[in-house]
């Protein structure tokens, strides 16, 4: 056994140590770098891949919680709505009642006659308002097709072009559902329209 020279080295330091030294660190060799690197694509493919599922996993969550709040949705309506189809089968019933109001009041029916009917009229709106039903206010507001029925027109000097100058009948909604429109007479003011004309050729 041979010792070596290796003055920068640990003392007595064999010829055998140097070959089992070279032994323990062996070269790589040109198919295990092509091994690595395909080891390298494969993670960077699932890694791609793992991505994938994970944003189809976050969009599967959006959509769930979405379909979640318009099924809820859904059910907080059919429970406000529930009774639209009984409510609006009554309002004949309350526009008759409140007709037999009237022409008890014009021809001087018996006040006894008048005060029952007219505590059944209170009752009645009453039951109504409990579900959601409020009359449209319509007298001297602007013409709206979206809850006004407009069944004619007629001269109203005193009032703006296209407002409710007469109520024929109520409307009604429903929480802010319309469930009835009001029939209507629409006020027509030629001076409102020509002066809207005017307006109208200056721009």
């Amino acid at each position: 056994m041979a010792l070596t020279d290796n003055p920068g080295g640990p003392p007595n330091q064999t010829d055998e140590d140097l070959a089992s030294t070279e032994e323990a660190a062996p070269e790589i060799g040109p198919g295990e770098v092509t091994d690595l690197a395909a080891l390298q694509n494969k993670l960077a493919e699932k890694t791609k891949e793992a991505q994938e599922y994970y944003d189809r996993l976050l969009r599967c969550a959006a959509e769930m919680e979405n379909l979640k709040k318009r099924q809820e949705k859904e059910r907080a309506e059919l429970v406000q709505f529930a009774n639209e189809n009984l409510c609006k089968d009554l309002l004949p019933v309350l526009d008759n009642l409140e007709r037999a109001l009237e022409h008890g009041r014009q021809f001087e029916a018996p006040a006894a006659m008048i005060e029952g009917l007219e505590l059944v009229h209170q009752n009645f709106l009453k039951t109504l308002e409990k579900y959601g039903v409020t009359p449209l206010e319509s007298v001297g507001q602007q013409f709206d097709p979206a809850f006004h029925h407009a069944v004619m027109e007629e001269e109203a000097p005193e009032l703006a072009d296209q407002t409710v100058a007469k109520e024929l009948q109520k409307g009604y909604l429903m929480h802010t559902r319309l469930l009835r429109p009001a029939m209507v007479v629409v006020s027509r003011n030629k001076e409102t329209q020509s002066s809207q004309e005017k307006v109208d050729l200056k721009v």
